[in-house]
C-alpha cells in the first residue's frame, strides 16, 4: 500500500465502522461502542475529508452534521405517488371494508398486515445504486418538498442499503417522529434554556424535519419507522411481509409491533392489543393500519383517487374530552422554573382519569386565555400530565379573571422573577428551595462543580427522601452512620465518599460559583466573576452596574446573579457552606494583575474540535499564559481557535474581522 492510498482506505475503514456504529444504536438499539469513541472516529473523518477533499462522498457520515442553509424547499416529485388511506372510525366500518375485499378476489378469508399508524410525517426516500439521492415530504401525494440535507442528518435513514440484493432504484417510504422519551429530554432542554416547549411529538418531528437549516434537525432526535416502497426497478417479494424483512436486511428500521393477522377478527383483536399498549409505546400513534398482505392482488384491486383499496387507516378512541378548570397551580421544577397547572375536574381522556393538566408557561396560560372556571378541552398524548387545548368560551362564567404568576415560590416563597425576555418564570431560591432540592444537588456535586465523585442520583435521591440532606451544605456533615444502610453503600464505597467530600471542601472560587447553579453563569461566567471581583463578598455585594462592568456579562445576567444573591435563603446556605469548611483561595481582582503573561489582555473563542487538546485542556494552557476565554465572539474577541466541524462561531469571527487560528496556528502561538 501506497503512502497515497493510505488516506483513501482509513476513510473507506471509518465510513464503514461509522455507520455499523449507527445501524447498531439508531435501528437496533444495542450499541457497542462508548459516544466518546464514536465521537473520535467522526472527527477523525471529518479531518481526513477536509485535508484529501477528493475523499469526500455523498453517503459520508460527515454529512449526518448537517449543512449550509437552504433559502427555500425545492419541489420534488415521487417515482410512484404517496396516497392517502381510507378512514374507518369503527368496528363496522373494518367488516366492510373487509367485505368488500372477500367479495372482490372472491376468497373467505384474507390475510393483513396490521402495524400502528405513527404520527409523525411521512417521507420518500430515493435510492440509486443503493445511495441516498433525494428525500422528499409527502406534499400533495405526487410532489413534496426537497429535504434531502435533513434527511441525511437522520441515523436510523441508510446512506448506502446493505447487501447486494438492492434495486438499482427504489424509493423507500416510512414515518419520521420524536420518540416519548427523546421528546421529553428535548422539551428539557428547551426549558432549562428559557424557551417554549415543543406542543406535542408530531409537531415537533415535523418542525424538525422541516428546516431550511439541515444543522438545526440534526440536533433534533428524529427516528425513522419504514413502511413500505413505492417506485422500484426491479420485481419485489410477493408479500408485504417478506418486504418489510427486505427492508430490515437493507438497514432499516420496522416497527416492532407490526403483526400478520387473518380476517376481519384478527384486525380488532390487534387493535385492541394495542389500544392496551398505548401509554407503553416509546412513540405516538393515532390508529391502526391494515394492508392485503399479498401484494400480487395490490394491482387487481386498484385504487380511487386518493386512496389505496387494498389498506385502511383505523383511528383510535379519541384522546380530547371537555372539563373545567377548578384551579391554576404554580408547580415548581427542579430547576426552578415554575410550571402553570390546570386542576381540573375529573374527566377520562383515552380511557384514563385525568385531573391535571399542563399549561406550559404564562405565556401560553394568556395565548390561550385560560382562566380558573373555564370550561376547557384536554388532549392526552400519552404524558404524564395531559394538555390544555383550547378555552370554550361560549361556557365561561361571566366572573373569571385572568390568571397572574404569584410573585412569590409557592414553596420556599423566595421571589418569582422572569429575566428579559425568556418565556420561563423562575424561582430564585435554588440552593434552598425544596422542589429544587434534587436538580441543585446533582449540579452542585457534578465533575466540572466541586466534584463529588461518588454522589451519583439515586444516592442523592435517598439521602433526600430520608431528610438528611435538605441543602448542600448537609453534605458535609454527612457521617458513616448517616450512609450505612443505604444501597450500594459498602465499607469500601462509604469511605471513597467520605473522603471526596473532604477533598471537596478545598476548591476555587470559580468552581464554587459555578456550583451554586445561578440561572445564567456557567464555568466561562463564573470564572469572569471571581477573576473580576477577587472575592465572594465583593460579587455578592455588587448591583447590577457593577456587574454589567465584567467583560460579557449583560443585563440578563447581571439580574439574574444580582438577584440570586439577595435571596436570604441562598446568602443562608452559602453561610452554612463556608462554616463547613468550603474554602478557596481569592484569585486576584484582574484590574491588579500585572499583564506579564505574553496572552495577558487576549480574550479567545474555542470552536470545533482540536485534535491535540480538549477543551478544558485547551482552555487552561490559555489561562495559564494570561489569556481569556469566551463562550461568545464579539469585537472584542481577539482569536477564533477553530477546529474540526467549527461552525456559526467562526463564520461570526470572519463577518467581524477577528483572526482565526487552525489547530497549527494555536499551537505556533501558545508555543
Amino acid at each position: 500500500m501506497s503512502a497515497a492510498d493510505a488516506p483513501a482506505e482509513r476513510a473507506a475503514r471509518l465510513r464503514e465502522q461509522l455507520e455499523t456504529h449507527n445501524y447498531r444504536y439508531y435501528v437496533l438499539d444495542d450499541p457497542t461502542i462508548a459516544d466518546a469513541e464514536y465521537d473520535r472516529l467522526l472527527a477523525e473523518l471529518i479531518a481526513l475529508e477536509r485535508e484529501h477533499p477528493e475523499l469526500q462522498r455523498d453517503d459520508s457520515p460527515t454529512h449526518r452534521v448537517g449543512s449550509a442553509p437552504l433559502s427555500a424547499f425545492e419541489e420534488r416529485a415521487h417515482g410512484e405517488p404517496m396516497l392517502s388511506l381510507a378512514n374507518a372510525f369503527s368496528e363496522a366500518d373494518v367488516s366492510d371494508f373487509d367485505r368488500r375485499l372477500r367479495e372482490a378476489l372472491g376468497v373467505g378469508e384474507i390475510d393483513y398486515m396490521a402495524e400502528p399508524k405513527l404520527d409523525g410525517l411521512s417521507v420518500n426516500l430515493r435510492y440509486e445504486s443503493g445511495q441516498l439521492v433525494t428525500a422528499a415530504t409527502r406534499g400533495d401525494g405526487r410532489v413534496g418538498e426537497d429535504i434531502t440535507a435533513n434527511a441525511r442528518t437522520i441515523r436510523s435513514i441508510p446512506l448506502r442499503l446493505h447487501g447486494d440484493n438492492v434495486p438499482a432504484v427504489v424509493e423507500v417510504r416510512g414515518e419520521v417522529v420524536i420518540r416519548r422519551g427523546d421528546f421529553d429530554a428535548l422539551n428539557e432542554r428547551r426549558l432549562a434554556r428559557g424557551e417554549r416547549p415543543f406542543a406535542n411529538p408530531r409537531n415537533a418531528a415535523a418542525g424538525s424535519l422541516r428546516q431550511l437549516d439541515s444543522r438545526i434537525t440534526a440536533r433534533r432526535p428524529l427516528t425513522l419507522f419504514v413502511f413500505g416502497i413505492g417506485e422500484a426497478s426491479e420485481a419485489l417479494p410477493a408479500t408485504h411481509e417478506q418486504v418489510l424483512e427486505t427492508l430490515q436486511h437493507w438497514g432499516f428500521r420496522v416497527n416492532d409491533q407490526v403483526r400478520r393477522v387473518t380476517g376481519v377478527s384478527g384486525c380488532l383483536a390487534y387493535q385492541q392489543r394495542l389500544i392496551e399498549a398505548r401509554e407503553q409505546l416509546d412513540y405516538e400513534i393515532d390508529g391502526v393500519v391494515y394492508k392485503v398482505n399479498d401484494r400480487q392482488v395490490w394491482r387487481r384491486l386498484g385504487a380511487t383517487a386518493r386512496a389505496p383499496r387494498w389498506a385502511l387507516a383505523h383511528k383510535l378512541p379519541a384522546r380530547e374530552a371537555s372539563t373545567r378548570v377548578n384551579a391554576i397551580l404554580p408547580s415548581v421544577g427542579r430547576t426552578g422554573v415554575i410550571t402553570p397547572v390546570a386542576d381540573l375536574e375529573a374527566v377520562e381522556v383515552g380511557g384514563v382519569t385525568v385531573t391535571r393538566a399542563t399549561l406550559h408557561n404564562l405565556d401560553e396560560v394568556h395565548r390561550k386565555d385560560v382562566r380558573e372556571g373555564d370550561a376547557v378541552m384536554v388532549r392526552r398524548a400519552g404524558d404524564v400530565i395531559p394538555e390544555v387545548v383550547s378555552v370554550i368560551e361560549s361556557r365561561r362564567p361571566a366572573d373569571t379573571r385572568p390568571w397572574c404568576m404569584p410573585a412569590a415560590c409557592p414553596v420556599c416563597g423566595s421571589d418569582v422573577v422572569r429575566i428579559d425576555d425568556e418565556a420561563a418564570h423562575r424561582c430564585m431560591g435554588g440552593l434552598y428551595c425544596p422542589a429544587q432540592r434534587m436538580g441543585a444537588l446533582m449540579h452542585f456535586v457534578s465533575r466540572r462543580a466541586m466534584d463529588i465523585d461518588g454522589l451519583g442520583e439515586k444516592l442523592i435521591e435517598q439521602l433526600v427522601s430520608r431528610e438528611r440532606v435538605r441543602t448542600a451544605a448537609d453534605l458535609y456533615a454527612l457521617t458513616r452512620s448517616d450512609l450505612r444502610g443505604l444501597d450500594r453503600m459498602g465499607e469500601r464505597s462509604t469511605a471513597n465518599l467520605l473522603n471526596a467530600i473532604e477533598a471537596s471542601r478545598q476548591t476555587t472560587l470559580p468552581r464554587f460559583l459555578y456550583a451554586l447553579g445561578i440561572d445564567q453563569v456557567g464555568e466561562v461566567t463564573a470564572r469572569s466573576l471571581a477573576t473580576h471581583f477577587g472575592s465572594l463578598d465583593a460579587l455578592m455585594a455588587a448591583d447590577e452596574e457593577a456587574l454589567t462592568a465584567v467583560p460579557d456579562v449583560g443585563p440578563v445576567v447581571a439580574e439574574s446573579v444580582r438577584r440570586f444573591f439577595a435571596q436570604s435563603h441562598n446568602r443562608e446556605v452559602i453561610a452554612a457552606l463556608r462554616e463547613a469548611g468550603v474554602d478557596w483561595p481569592d484569585p486576584v481582582p484582574a484590574a491588579e494583575a500585572a499583564p506579564t503573561l505574553p496572552l495577558a489582555g487576549r480574550t479567545f473563542v474555542l470552536t470545533g474540535t482540536l485534535e491535540g487538546f480538549n477543551r478544558d485542556q485547551a482552555r487552561a494552557r490559555i489561562e495559564a499564559l494570561g489569556g481569556k476565554v469566551t463562550a461568545s465572539v464579539s469585537t472584542r474577541t481577539d482569536y477564533v481557535v477553530a477546529g474540526a466541524e467549527a461552525g456559526s462561531k467562526r463564520d461570526r469571527a470572519d463577518k467581524l474581522g477577528v483572526t482565526v487560528l487552525d489547530e497549527a496556528g494555536f499551537n505556533a502561538l501558545i508555543d
